[in-house]
Parts: C-alpha cells; sequence; structure tokens
C-alpha cells in the first residue's frame, strides 16, 4: 500500500467516509420504506374512503343503475354480489384484475320468486358475519393489488372490499381502488434524488475530514520533524514544538519533552558514571602498573601484599560496577521466600571475625520476605560495612516486625550524616570529606548499590540519626502475609 493512503489522515478520511456513507445509506432505507408505507396507507384510505361511499349508497336502497359512482380513472369501482357476479362498474372501466371478479360488465338481476324483493330465489341464508339489512359492515376493510383499464390508460391500484347489505337483504361486496402511480413517483424520485445526493455528500464529507484531519496532525508532523533532527544531532537539550490548543497533541508534545528530559538526565548520569567508573579504575590500575614496572627493574622491592591488595580491590570494584550495571538492566534472579532474622544472623556470623567493631545485634522476629537471598545479604553487608568504618567505638544492629513491615535498623557512634547530605550519599561515586579522610580504599558504591537492591525488593532505605548521635540507616521491607 502506497505511504500516502496508509497515512493516519488517509486512512481516518477513509474511516469517516465509509461510517457516514453506511449510516446514510442505512437512513436513506430506512426513509424510502417509511413514505412506501406512508403512501401505501394514504392509497388505502383513499380506496377505503370510495368504498364505503358507494357501500353507504347501496345500504340506503339506492339502485345499481342509479349508484353514483367516482368520475375518471382516479377510484375504479366494481360492485360483486356474494355468487361473484358483477352488479355494476365504474364508468368507463374496461378491465381489472385483483378484485371479486374480471368480469367490467354488470348483469341484470333476476327475477324474485313469489314477488318476494328480500332474497334470490336460489340465494342461500346470509352467513352471520353479513351486515344487517340496510348496513355498511363495520369491518375493517380487505385489500389487494391490482391493475385496472380506464378509458383506454391501465395502471395499479390499491383496491379495498367493504361489504353492505342492501335493503333488499342482498350483500354485495364494493371493490373502489386507489391509484398507486402518484405513490410510486414519490418514491422513485426520493430514491433517485438520494442516489444522486448520496456521493455528492459523501465526496463533501471525504473532503471535509481530509482537511481538517490534515490541519489537526500539522503539530504531530512538527513534533516529528523535531525529533528527527534531535536524533540525527544527537542533542538532546532540544525539545518539540508544544502547541496551544490543550488538547492531545498538545499532552503527547508535552510527554515527548518530558521524555526527552529524562533521557537527557539518565545519559548525563550515565556519562557521569563512567567517567567516575574510569577515574576508580585508573587508580588501582596505575598503582598496579608502578609496583609491577619497579618490581622488573628491582625484584628484590616487589610488595606482593600491596600488589594482593590492589588486586582484589580492582576485583571489588569491578564487581560492584557489575552488580549497578544488573540492576539498571533489571536483571534480577529468581525470588523466593526469605527468612529475615536468619538472614541476618549467618551474615554477622560470616564477618564476625574481619569486624573492626563488635556488632551489638538485636534480633526480636524472623519475618518472611520475597527476595533475593544474596542480593539481601548485600544491603545488610553493605550497611554493616559502611558502619564500621564509620564507627568510633560501637555498632548496633535491631530486627523487628512493625504493622506488616520487616525493619532493619543499623547504628553507628561515628560522625553521622549532616541532613543536607542525606539523599546524596546514595547516589554513585559519593563519598563525603569525612568518609575521604577515613576510607581505605572505598569507591562510594556501598550505599547506592544498598539502597538500588532495597527498592528493587520493593523497600526503602533511609539514614537519620540515633538518639545518642551518629548514623542510623533504616531498611524498610514488605513481610508476606
Amino acid at each position: 500500500m502506497p505511504r500516502r493512503l496508509s497515512s493516519v489522515r488517509a486512512r481516518t478520511t477513509l474511516g469517516a467516509t465509509a461510517v457516514v456513507a453506511v449510516a446514510l445509506v442505512a437512513a436513506g432505507f430506512a426513509v424510502v420504506l417509511l413514505l412506501r408505507a406512508n403512501l401505501g396507507g394514504q392509497a388505502d384510505l383513499e380506496a377505503e374512503v370510495a368504498a364505503r361511499e358507494v357501500a353507504s349508497q347501496l345500504a340506503t336502497g339506492v339502485p345499481y343503475r342509479s349508484l353514483d359512482l367516482p368520475e375518471g380513472d382516479d377510484h375504479p369501482v366494481q360492485v360483486v354480489d356474494e355468487r361473484g357476479r358483477v352488479r355494476a362498474v365504474g364508468e368507463d372501466l374496461e378491465a381489472v384484475t385483483g378484485t371479486g371478479s374480471p368480469d367490467v360488465r354488470p348483469e341484470p338481476s333476476p327475477p324474485r320468486p313469489d314477488g318476494d324483493p328480500g332474497s334470490d330465489s336460489d340465494d342461500d341464508s346470509g352467513s352471520d358475519d353479513d351486515p344487517g339489512r340496510g348496513e355498511v359492515s363495520d369491518d375493517g376493510p380487505r385489500f389487494s393489488t391490482g391493475s385496472a383499464t380506464v378509458d383506454g390508460r391501465t395502471a395499479d391500484y390499491r383496491f379495498a372490499a367493504v361489504e353492505a347489505t342492501t335493503p333488499a337483504d342482498e350483500t354485495v361486496t364494493v371493490y373502489a381502488g386507489a391509484d398507486l402511480a402518484a405513490a410510486r413517483d414519490a418514491v422513485g424520485t426520493v430514491t433517485r434524488a438520494m442516489l444522486t445526493g448520496l456521493p455528492l455528500l459523501l465526496a463533501v464529507v471525504a473532503g471535509v475530514t481530509w482537511l481538517v484531519t490534515r490541519r489537526a496532525l500539522r503539530p504531530v508532523e512538527g513534533v516529528r520533524a523535531e525529533l528527527a533532527e534531535i536524533t540525527a544531532a544527537g542533542d538532546l537539550a532540544r525539545r518539540v514544538p508544544v502547541p496551544g490548543s490543550r488538547d492531545e497533541i498538545a499532552g503527547l508534545a508535552a510527554t515527548t519533552n518530558a521524555t526527552l528530559a529524562a533521557l537527557e538526565d539518565s545519559v548525563a548520569k550515565q556519562r557521569g558514571f563512567v567517567a567516575d567508573a574510569s577515574h576508580e579504575l585508573r587508580s588501582p590500575i596505575a598503582s598496579l602498573r608502578t609496583q609491577l614496572e619497579v618490581a622488573a627493574a628491582h625484584p628484590e622491592l616487589l610488595d606482593v601484599d600491596g600488589l594482593t591488595e590492589d588486586v582484589v580491590r580492582l576485583q571489588d570494584l569491578a564487581a560492584d560496577l557489575l552488580l549497578l550495571a544488573q540492576i539498571d538492566a533489571g536483571d534480577r534472579p529468581p525470588e523466593r521466600p526469605v527468612a529475615l532474622g536468619r538472614l541476618v544472623r549467618d551474615e554477622l556470623d560470616r564477618r564476625a571475625a574481619g569486624d573492626r567493631i563488635p556488632v551489638q545485634a538485636s534480633i526480636e522476629a524472623d519475618p518472611q520476605v520475597m527476595g533475593v537471598p544474596g542480593r539481601l545479604s548485600r544491603v545488610i553487608g553493605n550497611l554493616l560495612d559502611n558502619a564500621q568504618r564509620h564507627a568510633d567505638a560501637a555498632v548496633r544492629l535491631t530486627l523487628h516486625q512493625e504493622a506488616g513491615t520487616a525493619i532493619v535498623r543499623i547504628a553507628d557512634d561515628g560522625p553521622g550524616v549532616p541532613s543536607a547530605d542525606r539523599d546524596r550519599i546514595f547516589e554513585r561515586f559519593v563519598r563525603l570529606d569525612d568518609a575521604r579522610s577515613r576510607d581505605e580504599g572505598g569507591a562510594g558504591l556501598g550505599l547506592a548499590i544498598a539502597r538500588d537492591l532495597v527498592t528493587a525488593h520493593g523497600g526503602d532505605l533511609t539514614v537519620g540519626e540515633p538518639p545518642g548521635g551518629g548514623a542510623l540507616f533504616e531498611v524498610r521491607l514488605p513481610v508476606l502475609v
């Protein structure tokens, strides 16, 4: 499909035109049906009125030859008795179909036996449904469609059949017709008008939809063009134009700008992260190179312990960077229920021999949390490492459960964290001045890793100040119900 026909504008125009076409066709069909039914009902009414007028004359005793029948071809009339004999017909009626008899020549009345005017000699007794003597039937007329030739003109008619009983007790049926030509001409005229006007109306709808859609999508094209230029130039500081219409397109442009801002910030952080990582990696690598060069020139000066420390530091830094990359990429091992109290005890036992200051632990509960045991242990380990690094004489750990939340608090009696820096210390490669003077080899990633891991487990990590001074780190994790 050509690109022009697959555009939103083309699809919208085609869709709107198709919907309008279907609606117009359905509406036109309904109008034609209603018009036909209305005109048909009008023809039925005209035929019934004409038939009842003639039937009323017969009921009052007017002889057949003296009936005042409609003239012309508007309402052809035929009067038929119960035996199917034609007793009277309208003037100039030459042929008829769809009535009681195709005969258009009236038959003479048979003689009455014994001078009785009440009935024909061979008539059977009247039906119980026949109207009384001198009455017109109150029942609704019967309708039929046929044709009639009047004065050489043949046309289709709607016939109404009305029964009447003469004063002589002779029941007859009066057929009177109403011409259908006018109704059919009206329906045909309306149908032709609709068939002629429908394409014109659809063309107008398509044109208006095309123009309106083009105007509505013009800001989208501006956003697309600007994004293409931003992509080509790689300048994330640029923004797309926001129209002043305050509609969905303006919302899209504003959201696009917010996305660009977030992307710019993310790229800036990524570049800063790479720069900081390169700087942190350069120091141990430079130290290793210096020691190896010295050892190559003077083997007796080789410092194996120093080399080992630098390699361990480099290995730990590489492991931290790899873990941060996995967290950023959303790479997360399968989770399972973890007994947090047991995990904390195991971590304390594992590091007890190497701690500079013994940890005073108070584990009051063993709540179950959903998580990755290795990463939760890493959180506890990083926070204890930080406390050991800054404590003067005491490190305290408590674990308890409160309102469906497992709370781990790790406090030290060191210099503490100034309130202005309590959010900044969780950023990557951030080390406060005091930490720089006391830190031996730390890269400023431990607290950043701890918070990222806690957040990935649906929890929160904050820092405050305990009652006796120092720093208090609090980990909150949701407990399994």
